[in-house]
């Protein structure tokens, strides 16, 4: 593989990087470089202007609204906007749901759902986990009984990630109880709006409401919002898991981070000596920098074969455990680097909407906050046990 970049790719970076220069709102860029809450609003912000550029979805055929780039434009994109501090768009309608209706969905769905994802209509989340069905995927229990022209849906979700500002929900079914687990699960869409869906925040140890438990009493859901054929859920589930563990790579996001822990790291002294100087925590940091550049390799190669049509297979479990691991050490080497500067724990700061200021230096007060959040990295998207599993039996055959 050629990993120079072509004249055309070098061009394409530039106008990514102006069209952020000039597009990028002030407030939002500092609210992500400081690591405060995004609102609801925040993320429609970025995706609206996204989508007048006609850049909201990078991996859609044009037919459908996307702009069809390639996975070096997708990978100098989510580097640039990830250096510039840009949100990151929200994945489950996007990379998640998308790629599912365009390769097992009916043209009524694609045409009734894909517009709406693109304007802001539809804010989607995702109904996999169930209590005692997280990493088991396949244990799911929430069943929906046919009904003349509905399904009727009773059970649970949880860790149903910004569940609190979705109005639909694509839920994992269980449509054929008699049948082999992974055999009579069926793959739903479910407006949640509908009477006997209840929404409960859980609160994490970051302070933040992110993931939710969501609760189906007697939800009638029309048969037309079934994808693909019934009790054949579980396939495209795995093709759905697919995408969203190569996304978890982070890739872009680890680079800004590797980013801001340099800069911090060379400012921060120890000893008298400027952090970076000290051999265990630069020898910490070297080592993470050299499997971040293994794995955006590795992460081309993946999206690459994408582009050409093919799902990415046991490598996007490759993806989720190394883009976790490193992300999670990044956090870790960040927080010691903040040291007591990172304890004060300031809800009020990190809301967005709030103009309360920081007790230490300013890009320190999310550093304990995020390196608790990214804990879950391990678990969510299937655990990174589960992941190994897949990679020992489907890459190195045992």
């Amino acid at each position: 593989m050629d990993l120079n970049y072509t004249r055309e790719e070098q061009a394409f970076r530039t106008e990514v990087r102006q069209w952020l220069k000039e597009t990028l709102p002030h407030e939002l860029r500092e609210k992500v470089r400081l690591g405060k809450r995004l609102a609801k609003a925040d993320v429609e912000l970025w995706h609206s202007l996204l989508n007048a550029r006609g850049w909201l979805a990078p991996n859609w055929p044009r037919a459908y609204g996307g702009c069809e780039w390639n996975a070096v434009q997708r990978h100098i994109f989510e580097e640039e906007a990830c250096l510039a501090h840009a949100p990151r768009s929200l994945p489950f309608g996007l990379s998640m749901l998308a790629p599912v209706l365009l390769a097992f969905g009916s043209e009524e769905q694609r045409q009734r759902f894909l517009p709406r994802i693109l304007n802001g209509q539809d804010w989607w989340c995702q109904g996999y986990s169930e209590p005692g069905a997280g990493s088991d995927l396949a244990a799911v229990k929430t069943r929906a009984v046919r009904d003349g022209g509905h399904y009727v849906v009773n059970g649970q979700k949880t860790w149903t990630t910004l569940g609190q500002h979705a109005n639909w929900i694509f839920c994992l079914v269980r449509t054929d109880p008699d049948a082999k687990k992974q055999e009579g699960i069926s793959f739903l869409l479910i407006d949640m709006n509908t009477p006997g869906v209840t929404v409960r925040p859980i609160v994490l140890i970051d302070g933040e409401p992110e993931v939710n438990e969501v609760f189906f009493d007697n939800v009638r859901v029309p048969a037309e919002n079934l994808v693909g054929e019934e009790n054949k859920g579980w396939t495209y589930a795995k093709y759905l898991l697919t995408h969203e563990r190569t996304n978890i790579a982070g890739v872009g996001f680890s680079t800004a981070l590797l980013t801001t822990l340099k800069h911090v790291a060379a400012r921060v002294t120890s000893g008298g000596r400027p952090l970076a100087e000290n051999p265990h925590f630069a020898a910490r940091m070297a080592q993470a920098e050299i499997d971040l550049m293994a794995m955006a390799t590795t992460n081309l190669r993946v999206v690459s074969a994408a582009a050409k049509g093919q799902a990415p297979g046991a490598e996007s479990s490759m993806l989720k455990v190394k883009g976790t691991v490193i992300r999670q050490e990044l956090t870790s080497l960040l927080r010691r680097a903040m040291g007591p500067d990172a304890l004060p724990f300031q809800p009020d700061f990190l809301d967005g909407g709030s103009n309360a200021e920081a007790l230490g230096p300013d890009h320190a007060a999310a550093a304990a906050p995020s390196y608790f959040n990214m804990r879950k990295l391990s678990i969510f998207g299937g655990s990174n046990e589960v992941q190994r599993t897949i990679i020992t039996k489907a890459i190195l055959g045992l």
